[in-house]
């Protein structure tokens, strides 16, 4: 029999098949096959008094799929793990041998950083088996997750207008929050700047009796003014050659906040159409991957992709054009998932396949590979020139630059924000006159609203989540209502400031940055068999479970909004309560008096009914499709296909409608000119 190798998307499944050849079945388990399930205590589908033991269930509709794995398990000789090459898709590889009923004499665990032929092949030819370091790392991260997010959840939902919460989800909350009550307790502070402007360029006012000058308010500036000339004696000139370097290839999250400060993609459409680069697509010659992993903390490159660019460099720019990067000293194994986002070949340039990908798919390949050539260019070079001019012992310094040699800028100058500022050629000792000099008045600022862009870099400065998780978090916190976004920046709702308070009064020592961080660095640890997953598990229990005790008895219940209306059945108030599907109205006496206020639709009236004078409105069909019809229904049967207009047949008094691009009478054929 065959060997079957297993995938976790389809899409992934048909490009590999492809370089495998006729020994090799190629599946896909669609993702994840199994989640624990919401049984036993307080739903959590975990044993926390026997070692937190998981209590595993097939996800619901997945029943197919893992009945037809296990049979073509049972028919291969052997069966391959390749799920996605990190602990996640480790975590897969797992389920998938334990569900299958692998043995380990039959089953081998591989890893595609990159879905080309070269690499698929020498992976496969390279196996390991599965790492239960990494296994256990994931298994706590979700053991965890399940734990915080189903007992604060329904705390919230119990308690206030929040409907989740979760032990990153929430700490990004509260950083939009705090960045929000920043914003709101500011006092914004005067200052004064004084500019001598000389009509080719401009000097500004730095110092006096050679130390740093502050100008607090007008009268300060006033001051100033009146001891000034128009004339400067310049006393310094100074130039001095600058690198600009280029910048890393692609992270996760670096990819990210560059696709929305440039593409304008939100976290989770980056990494969707990252997915299928990643994948393969079709590109006319063949169907090959065209991007490595996108989920990864590293900015290594492998030796042979740098080699290849280098090459590339020389013969299509130049030899001064090849950059400094050194290949890596260690050698890039079959089964090393550590490297930076880059294009599987340097030689598939964006324009070559850009007719075989969406505008969206080409844009982002594009910023990819341009980051990932840019990155192995040489260095910038830039002549900056400074020159200090004294003026009765106040000292403006003027400053520009010129770009000497583009170097990686030569593709790259497009992502960058530079602008050349080119002086005059100035003498020192001279004196020259100023056109006019001005003051400014100016206002300090509070740090900005956080963006998505701007939220992922904070979160990965501070250790918060890992690169698969940002796109989930920030969908997540404008699903639940927690922000809404203007001008694409994070404010916090009332439900969302709500949230985080009753959070920070009950669990301050949980949900915070340093807590957060460093249960990432344990889980870690874990991976590095540094920590032991139970003990890391039963120090947070220990610590969490009283806390969420207290919380359920003390925390004050958020009172459901009152409508003004009272209760047709006993006379108390209508309130507005939250359910599954959303707002309703109902007794504020529940469970006494269970009455709920019917939501009373009204339908838009479309016409009159030729046949009866009742309205005629608009229907849909068992399967959706819309048609119009009498409100009268059954006793009037009057029906139509076509949109009515509201106006009568002059023949013969039946209702007109729109029929492709003309209107007519269905019941005599009059067509309306």
């Amino acid at each position: 029999m065959k060997n079957v190798v297993i995938v976790e998307s389809p899409a992934k499944s048909k490009t590999i098949e492809k370089y495998l050849g006729n020994d090799y079945t190629v599946v896909s388990s669609k993702g994840h096959i199994r989640d624990l399930a919401t049984t036993g205590k307080y739903g959590l589908g975990i044993d926390i008094d026997n070692d937190f033991k998981p209590n595993y269930v097939a996800i619901k509709g997945k029943g197919k799929e893992i009945k037809a794995l296990k049979k073509l398990a049972k028919e291969s000789d052997k069966v391959i793990l390749a799920t996605d090459p990190d602990r996640e898709g480790e975590a897969i590889s797992w389920h998938l041998f334990d569900e299958l009923g692998l043995k380990d004499d039959n089953y081998e665990r591989v890893v595609f950083n990159e879905i080309t032929k070269d690499v698929v092949i020498n992976s496969i030819n390279n196996p390991r088996k599965i790492d239960m370091d990494l296994v256990k790392s994931q298994e706590t991260r979700r053991i965890l997750d399940r734990i915080i997010g189903f007992r604060l959840s329904k705390l919230m939902q119990r308690k206030t207008g929040g409907k989740s919460a979760g032990r990153v989800q929430s700490v990004a909350v509260k950083l939009i929050v705090d960045r929000e009550r920043e914003i709101e307790s500011f006092i914004p502070e005067e200052f004064w700047t004084i500019e001598a402007d000389f009509k080719d360029f401009k000097a500004e006012l730095e110092k006096y009796h050679n130390k740093k000058i502050t100008i607090h308010n007008e009268t300060e500036a006033n001051e100033i003014l009146s001891k000034l000339t128009k004339e400067f004696k310049i006393i310094n000139i100074e130039e001095k050659e600058k690198l600009k370097k280029p910048k890393d290839p692609f992270r996760t999250s670096t990819l990210q906040q560059m696709a929305a400060n440039r593409l304008n993609f939100s976290s989770s459409k980056t990494m969707q159409i990252a997915q299928k680069l990643y994948e393969g697509m079709n590109i006319g010659t063949e169907t090959v991957g065209l991007i490595t992993y996108m989920r990864t903390d590293s900015t290594r490159i492998s030796d042979v992709f740098v080699n290849d660019t280098k090459t590339y460099i020389k013969e299509t720019y130049g030899e001064e054009y090849i950059g400094g990067v050194k290949t890596s000293k260690e050698p890039l194994l079959a089964q090393d998932a550590h490297e930076a986002i880059r294009p599987t070949s340097i030689l598939r340039t964006p324009e070559s396949i850009k007719e075989y990908l969406s505008n969206d798919e080409y844009k982002l390949y594009r910023l990819i590979y341009i980051r990932s050539l840019a990155y192995l260019m040489s260095n910038a070079k830039t002549l900056t020139t400074s020159v200090d001019l004294d003026n009765n012992d106040y000292l403006f310094k003027a400053t520009g630059s010129v770009l000497k040699f583009d170097g990686y800028l030569k593709v790259y100058a497009e992502y960058e924000d530079m602008e050349e500022n080119i002086l005059p050629k100035l003498i020192s000792g001279n004196i020259i006159n100023a056109h006019e000099i001005n003051k400014y008045q100016h206002f300090t600022k509070p740090a900005p609203r956080y963006t998505e862009s701007t939220l992922i870099k904070e979160m990965e400065a501070l250790g918060i989540g890992r690169p698969s998780t940002y796109a989930t978090i920030m969908k997540t916190i404008k699903d639940r209502g927690y922000v809404t976004v203007e001008d694409k920046k994070f404010i916090p709702t009332d439900i969302g400031i709500e949230s985080t308070d009753k959070l920070q009064e009950f669990f301050s020592d949980i949900v915070n940055v340093e807590y957060t961080a460093n249960m990432e660095t344990e889980l870690d640890e874990i991976a590095d068999k540094k920590l032991d997953n139970i003990e890391v598990l039963r120090d947070f229990y220990d610590k969490f479970a009283p806390l969420v005790d207290k919380a359920f008895k003390e925390m004050a219940k958020k009172e459901p909004e009152k409508t003004g209306e009272i209760c047709p059945e006993c006379g108390s108030e209508l309130v507005v309560r939250n359910g599954k599907f959303g707002e309703f109205i109902a007794c504020s006496n529940y469970p006494t008096c269970k009455y709920i206020k019917k939501e009373v639709k009204e339908i838009p009236k479309i016409a009159v009914c030729p046949k009866c004078n009742h309205d005629i409105i608009a229907r849909k069909t068992k399967k959706g499709k819309v048609f119009y019809g009498c409100s009268n229904f059954p006793k009037c049967t009057y029906a139509t296909w076509y949109e009515p207009t509201g106006e009568n047949c002059p023949n013969c008094h039946n209702l007109l409608v729109k029929k492709e691009k003309n209107i007519v009478c269905e019941e005599c054929g009059f067509t309306k000119e």
